[in-house]
């Protein structure tokens, strides 16, 4: 019997920097923010000839790594509220330029693609998790 190799597995043994949770959250998210969010990425040349020759193949709509991080950060917010820093960081997480690692092992094991103009700096200090995850608390002034 052949053994079946599971290439997430192999990734998490060889970079064991990150938990498979956080793999999973990032696939999720990047989900999120093509259904949810509708967040396409500005509309290619092709995509537009696309547009006006019907029969050409179609191309998928591709997010950069910075409008990946703000899905992420949006995602995590909704899914986590005011634990969400905390969540993130205890899958190994720390900064935006993790999920650029992240993103960066998801296509060298092929569960995800890049564009030409993809880089795994794009990751890079997009926001600070201090920041960003902190909760927003609004004060109603008025009275009744």
């Amino acid at each position: 019997m052949t053994e079946k190799s599971f290439p997430i597995i192999e990734l998490l043994q060889q970079d064991q920097r990150y938990k498979l949770e956080g793999y999973q959250f990032v696939r999720e998210a990047l989900q999120y923010a093509q259904e949810v969010l509708s967040m396409p990425a500005q509309e290619t040349a092709s995509e537009r000839s696309e547009k006006a020759d019907p029969k050409a193949p179609k191309t998928e709509h591709h997010l950069t790594g910075q409008q990946l991080c703000e899905a992420i950060r949006v995602y995590a917010v909704e899914q986590y509220g005011y634990l969400a820093q905390t969540v993130l960081n205890n899958w190994g997480i720390h900064t935006t330029g993790d999920f650029g690692e992240i993103v960066y092992n998801l296509i060298r094991i092929e569960e995800m693609r890049k564009s030409k103009h993809d880089r795994r700096e794009d990751f890079d200090d997009q926001y600070n998790f201090d920041d960003a995850f902190q909760p927003i608390f609004h004060l109603n002034t008025a009275r009744e």
